[in-house]
């Protein structure tokens, strides 16, 4: 490389910070996908210096079409902050974003620390409630696009997110349709089967990664697990509404 990892993050975070995109780091400065999780938590902790609360974890690549277009074999993951967090039916600043795009999720809400594998059959011992979700993605880079690499660096573009009304976990978490409508046109519909077959296999693969890197995800944190569709590109002046069959709706404008 030709810049340090601590370079590299403290050039992702001034792009996130001051909404410019940036030419893919790759390109130039060749790290793997281990020295990417570092520069990921090396941007993430400038964040955390300037107040900023760790409050969770979003998953991506959660779909096996998606995995093979990357050639990887397991899902990714970045960070979730307190300053993500946006109120469901709140509003979004659009000279926040770079090139913002919206995707329906499923959130679940971690009870108690995950601090070991996990399988189907006890992961209601740590995880107890499930919502519906939009996250709000954002790459750094130009016209978004980016290598493996540069968008684990890149905190997987995480940028926001917006949970709904909390619900018990229950079987039906496997099968849910779903649709997200922007300005009153159905614009994608789906079903939470797109993510591993079932969110929960999610939750299953994250415990595994987090357990062999030796990390705990905490008691109230919360999880995205993946897309369930593909995301759509957002504007200024855009109403966005994502409906959960059983969770109830998401909604969020964009200013």
């Amino acid at each position: 490389m030709t810049q340090s990892k601590a370079e590299i993050a403290a050039t992702l975070d001034a792009a996130a910070k001051e909404h410019t995109a940036i030419q893919q780091l790759a390109l130039q400065d060749h790290f793997s996908l281990a020295e990417a999780y570092d520069i990921q938590a090396m941007s993430i902790d400038r964040r955390i210096d300037r107040g900023e609360v760790i409050t969770g974890y979003k998953l991506g690549f959660t779909s096996k079409a998606k995995m093979e277009q990357m050639g990887v074999h397991e899902i990714i993951w970045g960070r979730l902050t307190d300053a993500m967090a946006i109120d469901n039916g709140g509003q979004m600043n659009s000279e926040q974003f770079i090139h913002p795009r919206v995707e329906p999720e499923i959130a679940f809400l971690v009870k108690r620390d995950i601090d070991r594998e996990l399988s189907l059959s006890n992961i209601g011992d740590c995880i107890d409630k499930m919502a519906g979700a939009l996250e709000v993605i954002d790459s750094r880079y130009m016209d978004f696009k980016f290598s493996l690499a540069d968008v684990v660096a890149d905190n997987c573009s995480s940028s926001a997110y917006v949970i709904g009304e909390w619900h018990e976990l229950n079987d039906r978490v496997g099968s849910i349709d779903l649709e997200m409508v922007i300005n009153q046109d159905q614009l994608v519909v789906g079903n939470s089967s797109a993510i591993l077959g079932s969110p929960l296999n999610a939750l299953v693969e994250i415990s595994k990664i987090m357990a062999r890197n030796k990390m705990v995800i905490p008691a109230g944190a919360i999880l995205l697990a993946g897309a369930a569709t593909a995301a759509s590109y957002i504007h200024p002046g855009d109403q966005i509404r994502a409906r959960f069959d059983g969770l109830g709706e998401v909604s969020l404008s964009v200013e």
